[in-house]
C-alpha cells in the first residue's frame, strides 16, 4: 500500500511539475517579474534587514565558544521565581488568556512596587501595560507616538533596535554623541562618557517627537546623574517633546552611583514612557516579559498598538512574575532582596573583568551599572588579513575572526552607532559579565594564554 501510494503520488507530483513549467514557458518571463514585484519587502522595512543579534549569536552557538556577547545570563535565577512558574503551570485556570494589557496580579505588583520611587499613584490598569519583553514595550511605544516625518533623538552608541524600530514607524533618528576623554593614569569609568549640552540642544526643534534615553546604559554602563538628566528635562519641557526612558537595568547599579528616574522629574511624568523588564530583574530573560510604564494619555495609544498586534502574553509567566515581586517588595531593604543581591554578586565580576582585561594591556571602561564592559581590542593586534568581508568595520572582523580562532565571542560596538559615527567606535567591543565563574574562567585562560602567545 506505501509503495503503490508513494507511486502514485510521485506522478501526481510529476505532472504538476510538468504542467507548471509549461505555463510557466507560455506566460513568459514578464510574469514573473511581475509576481517577484508582488512579493517585494514594505518601503518600511527596507535596509533593515541585518541584524547583529542574528549574525553573532549563531557564531557563538558553537559549544565550543566561550559566549560572552549576548546579553544572556547563565547564572541561575532566583530559586523562588522558578518555583512560582511550577506552581502556576500546575493551575490550569492559569493556562488560559488572560487580560490584555497585563494580568492583574502583575499590574497591580508593579503599580505597588513603583509608587515607592513616584510621588503619584500608578493606575495599575490604566497606567502600565505588560509587554512581550521590553522590545515590545519599546516598539508599542514608538508605533504609537511616533509618526512619519517626526525627529527622534537618539545617543550614539545606543541598543541597536532604536534606530530600525523609528525608521519602520516612519520617522527620521537624529543621533548625538556620548563622548570622553580619559585621564592618564585613571581607570577608564563609564561616567566620563557625557553629551555635549549645547551639542544636544541644537538637535531639538519643532520637528522632534521624542528622544530615546537608556540608563544605565547600554554598552556603555553609564548611569546618568542628576544634572544630565535635568538637562535631558529641560530640553524636553521647553520643545514640549516625548521622552522613552529605556531602565531596563535599573536594579544593576554599583556604588557610588545611583539610578534615578527622569519621569520623577518636575513635569516629566505627563510626558514620559518608562521600559522595565522582567528578564533583566530576575535574570530570566527567556520569559521575554516587560512593561511600559506612563500617563494614561500616552499609555493607552501603546495598547491600541498590543491590542492589534500581540495582544496578550503568556498568563502562566505573568503570575509567576507577580508572585516573585511580592516577595522582593517586602523585603526591598533587606541584602536578600534580590534588587540588592545581584549588583553586589555582579560587583564582583565586573572587578574581575577589569582586571583581566588590564592584565593583558588593554583599557576597559569600568562600567557604572549594566552586566557590560567595553575596552579597545586594538592593542591586541590581532591578525585579521584572512578575514572574507574587508569592507566590514574593524570590530566586526575582529569579532568574527576572536570567536573562530580564539573560541570567544563578544559584540561589536559600531553595531550600536549610525553609520556616520561608526569609526569612532570600530576599535571596542563588548563583553557581557553576568555569568557563572567557571565561564569567566574559561574566558580568563583563553585570554592569558593569548596575551602569552603574543609575549
Amino acid at each position: 500500500m506505501f509503495g503503490a501510494r508513494g507511486s502514485l503520488c510521485t506522478l501526481g507530483s510529476r505532472t504538476k511539475v510538468l504542467k507548471t513549467v509549461s505555463a510557466s514557458k507560455l506566460l513568459g518571463l514578464s510574469t514573473s517579474a511581475k509576481m517577484s514585484l508582488k512579493f517585494k519587502n514594505a518601503k518600511r522595512i527596507e535596509g533593515l534587514d541585518s541584524n547583529v543579534w542574528i549574525e553573532f549569536t549563531q557564531l557563538a552557538a558553537d559549544p565550543t565558544v566561550v559566549n560572552l556577547g549576548q546579553g544572556l545570563p547563565d547564572i541561575a535565577p532566583p530559586v523562588y521565581v522558578k518555583e512560582a512558574l511550577s506552581k502556576v503551570a500546575a493551575t490550569d485556570s492559569l493556562n488560559q488568556y488572560t487580560r490584555g494589557f497585563g494580568h492583574p496580579s502583575l499590574v497591580k505588583a508593579l503599580s505597588c512596587l513603583y509608587e515607592k520611587f513616584y510621588q503619584n499613584q500608578i493606575n495599575p490598569n490604566q497606567e502600565i501595560l505588560v509587554t512581550v519583553g521590553a522590545y515590545g514595550s519599546l516598539f508599542n511605544a514608538i508605533q504609537g507616538l511616533i509618526d512619519e516625518g517626526d525627529e527622534v533623538i537618539l545617543t550614539v552608541p545606543s541598543y541597536d533596535c532604536y534606530e530600525p524600530m523609528v525608521r519602520m514607524a516612519g520617522g527620521t533618528p537624529v543621533f548625538v554623541p556620548l563622548r570622553s576623554k580619559p585621564v592618564d593614569g585613571k581607570k577608564w569609568s563609564s561616567s566620563e562618557w557625557t553629551l555635549d549640552p549645547q551639542e544636544l540642544a541644537s538637535k531639538f526643534n519643532s520637528k522632534t517627537k521624542a528622544i530615546i534615553l537608556n540608563t544605565p546604559h547600554n554598552p556603555l554602563g553609564k548611569v546618568y546623574t542628576r544634572e544630565e538628566l535635568h538637562v535631558i528635562a529641560d530640553l524636553c519641557i521647553q520643545h514640549d517633546t516625548l521622552c522613552i526612558s529605556d531602565e531596563v537595568y535599573e536594579w544593576l547599579v554599583y556604588p557610588g552611583k545611583k539610578h534615578l528616574k527622569i519621569a520623577t522629574f518636575p513635569g516629566m511624568w505627563e510626558r514620559t514612557i518608562t521600559v522595565g523588564s522582567a528578564g533583566k530583574t530576575f535574570s530570566v530573560t527567556g520569559w521575554k516579559l516587560g512593561w511600559s510604564i506612563g500617563p494614561k494619555h500616552l499609555i493607552k495609544h501603546l495598547q491600541t498598538v498590543q491590542q492589534n498586534s500581540i495582544y496578550t502574553c503568556p498568563t502562566p509567566l505573568q503570575e509567576a512574575l507577580a508572585q516573585a515581586l511580592w516577595i522582593d517588595i517586602k523585603r526591598m531593604d533587606a541584602p536578600e532582596c534580590y534588587f540588592n543581591s545581584l549588583p553586589r554578586e555582579l560587583e564582583v565580576k565586573r572587578d574581575r573583568m577589569v582586571r583581566l582585561l588590564e592584565s593583558v594591556g588593554l583599557r576597559p571602561i569600568v562600567p557604572d551599572g549594566g552586566y557590560f564592559i567595553i575596552a579597545d581590542v586594538s592593542l591586541l593586534d590581532a591578525d585579521l588579513s584572512d578575514m572574507e568581508n574587508s569592507n566590514e568595520p574593524y570590530d566586526y572582523k575582529f569579532v568574527k575572526w576572536m570567536t573562530k580562532n580564539k573560541k570567544l565571542s563578544a559584540i561589536p560596538v559600531s553595531a550600536f552607532c549610525n553609520a556616520e559615527l561608526k569609526t569612532q567606535f570600530e576599535k571596542f567591543v563588548r563583553f557581557c559579565f553576568i555569568k557563572k565563574d567557571t565561564t569567566l574562567d574559561a574566558a580568563e585562560e583563553i585570554i592569558k594564554t593569548w596575551s602569552s602567545q603574543k609575549s
